[in-house]
């Protein structure tokens, strides 16, 4: 009896991983949908525009394509491509901004959640999640380069202060299928809140140059 019992098990379980195998991104089998299909299907009632969101532009195929590990021919390619692309910066031409101000950013991981989001709040940039930005923080992510000292270390011109805010704005036209978020090109940040960003890490008084 036990015998029987573990083979209907192993045959239970064959047919489980069969049916999820036939959920491929592109079409669906048997009456499964697609991993595409799936996930498009579960986002009702979003802002209107968000549906965008599910469509990916042609940096992010590619890069999806090669697990974010691109040849050098495809990231060159896609740095290219997102060097091409508008940088907007702020309408008083100060892209250093007040680190104060660049500090609650920072430490906000708020927005770009489906429902929950209140159309009058601004977005976080959740950079500590990432990076380690100040020595005070305790609680940092390490997936990015740590930050601490970022302005003390590179100075303040022009070229690094604009390399700075181009960078965030969008990070894919330095490094290829980076794991940053493209914040300006994205819209997740305004001009002004990049600015800020760029006066926490620049600013001599900001945490992260003491």
């Amino acid at each position: 009896m036990k015998t029987s019992n573990k083979i209907l098990l192993s045959v239970g379980a064959v047919a489980v991983l069969a049916a999820c195998g036939g959920m491929g991104s592109k079409g669906g089998n048997a009456g499964f949908p697609s991993a595409d299909q799936a996930i498009a299907s579960s986002w009702e009632n979003i802002p209107a525009g968000w549906e965008k969101r599910l469509v990916q532009d042609d940096t992010q195929k590619v890069c999806s394509a090669a697990r974010d590990k691109p040849s050098k021919a495809d990231a060159e390619r896609v740095e290219k491509m997102n060097l091409a692309m508008k940088v907007v910066y702020p309408a008083s031409g100060k892209l250093v901004g007040d680190w104060k101000k660049g500090e609650a950013i920072a430490q906000s991981g708020y927005g770009m959640r489906v429902g929950d989001d209140a159309p009058n709040r601004a977005n976080g940039g959740n950079c500590y999640a990432c990076h380690q930005m100040t020595k005070a923080e305790l609680s940092f992510g390490t997936l990015g380069p740590g930050l601490n000292q970022y302005g003390k270390l590179r100075g303040n011109s022009e070229t690094i202060v604009k390399y700075t805010y181009d960078k965030i704005y969008n990070s894919q036209a330095f490094s290829a299928c980076s794991n940053m978020p493209r914040f300006g090109h994205n819209a997740i940040l305004n001009p002004e809140q990049i600015a800020d960003l760029v006066g926490l890490l620049m600013d001599p008084a900001s945490p992260v140059n003491q």
